[in-house]
């Protein structure tokens, strides 16, 4: 055993936890859990937990099902109820074949291999989420909007809404796991909420991010209300995206700043971000992995819906924020396609696979965007250049099928498995007849 797995085994003893959660997510990002006692932790950091693969959203398939889960050491946390006797801990697990190698289409051994790379060409990747999700009263029917907490708005600040309690609790439960929270805050949409994560390696980042989601939850019930983390809950509403921040450093040196560059970016950053715009429309699928994602981004509300770039633009695809001119390491480009509801393993590598391959084909980019693009004509966006994202799920695919890219980043197991399972989603979604068709068609009845 190693010093963190002894350090765990210490820990648990010493705070007298009496079960351990341990973690892995499924291809689309939903969390699994098995819960073991603290004596058998000893033999799963050794041998890891057995499980059938086979019964896991897109992991193997049926003929090759013994898994192995075998937890993170460093990826160790406590969570403490009022109660001593309701503390308990979790981990998160590398999935294994029973030859204890890397499963093919384990979500954080895909995120693993792309930062692999990133680390063969000198880099290390960070990321800094904006978590939004709306927050709603329990009980509403699956055939109706749901009734939101509150009708506030951006940075509202109301004492008597539920959200205010809320934040104080979600931010302190998160801290208490080690998950340093920047920002919270009142969103736009009435009831919707914003947690900004502090940035950290990818990797922490995607197992936090995961964490989070589930904690939040948590605390929500607590509230006697609802977290939700759809893309599009309402069309009266806007979504909630999880704009994400991404900078490379090699060593203590931020990779994306240049004092004399353009907005301050570096040629290496200018090259990254190229990558993001040639292959935003193949790796779509991946960053907005449902039918609802694209009610979404071709619902406005400051979405992307347009492949381009600019300093300070809310409407881009990548927006290049300011940074303090001390603070050079902040440097940094924000993707804003992704979703709240993205795995964000898959969505963390793909990002990151598009950039890496704009730095390594040393490609150029195209000139900023600095008007608002979706106020813009058909006619103008083609004369300036400007492509879309894909408008549906359906048409995501097509561009993501047809990606060396993707294939290459996500193997061929997963990949095959991911465009099998969505394309099952668009046709159940294709056969669908919604009250808006029944609604046209009233006056026949």
């Amino acid at each position: 055993m190693d010093n963190q797995q002894e350090h765990v085994l210490r820990t648990i003893n010493d705070e007298k936890v009496r079960y351990v959660r341990l973690w892995f997510p499924d291809i689309a990002g939903t969390l699994k859990s098995v819960a073991v006692s603290p004596g058998e932790l000893e033999d799963a950091f050794m041998e890891g937990i057995g499980f059938d693969g086979s019964a896991i959203q897109g992991l193997t398939r049926v003929y090759e099902s013994d898994m192995l889960a075998r937890p993170d050491a460093s990826t160790f946390r406590i969570v403490r109820g009022k109660d001593p006797a309701d503390t308990l801990a979790f981990m998160f697990c590398d999935v294994l074949t029973r030859d204890g190698e890397p499963a093919r289409s384990d979500p954080r051994a895909i995120l693993k291999r792309t930062l692999a790379r990133a680390e063969k060409l000198g880099f290390t990747a960070y990321a800094h989420p904006e978590i939004e999700f709306y927050l709603f009263r329990p009980g509403s029917s699956l055939n109706e909007d749901p009734t939101p907490i509150d009708s506030a708005s951006y940075f509202d600040y109301v004492t008597r809404s539920v959200a205010h309690n809320f934040r104080r609790d979600m931010v302190l439960a998160l801290e208490d796991v080690g998950i340093v929270v920047e920002f919270s805050h009142h969103e736009i949409g009435p009831g919707q909420q914003e947690v900004d994560l502090r940035f950290a390696d990818c990797l922490d980042m995607a197992d936090s991010i995961m964490t989070a989601r589930s904690l939040i939850k948590e605390v929500a019930l607590r509230h006697g209300v609802e977290a939700s983390f759809m893309p599009k809950p309402s069309e009266k509403w806007p979504g909630s995206g999880m704009h994400t921040h991404f900078s490379l450093f090699e060593g203590d040196k931020n990779a994306f700043h240049d004092p004399v560059g353009q907005y301050g970016m570096s040629i290496t950053a200018r090259r990254f971000l190229a990558g993001l715009m040639i292959h935003a429309r193949e790796i779509t699928a991946v960053t907005n992995q449902y039918v609802n994602s694209y009610k979404r981004l071709w619902g406005k509300g400051e979405a992307p819906a347009y492949i381009c770039w600019g300093p300070h633009n809310q409407s881009a695809l990548v927006r290049v924020p300011e940074y303090k001119p001390n603070k050079p390491e902040s440097a940094r480009l924000e993707y804003r396609a992704i979703d709240t509801a993205a795995n964000p393993y898959l969505a963390f590598a793909a990002v990151l696979e598009a950039g890496l391959a704009g730095i390594e084909g040393k490609y150029e980019l195209q000139e900023p965007t600095d008007t608002d693009v979706e106020s813009m004509s058909d006619m103008e966006r083609i004369v300036n250049g400007i492509a879309s994202l894909p408008s549906s799920l359906h048409s995501a695919l097509r561009a993501m099928e047809n990606s060396e890219l993707v294939a290459r980043f996500l193997g061929e197991d997963a990949f095959d498995y991911y465009l099998r399972d969505k394309r099952a989603e668009w046709h159940n979604y294709r056969r669908q007849i919604t009250p808006l068709e029944r609604a046209r068609f009233r006056s026949d009845w």
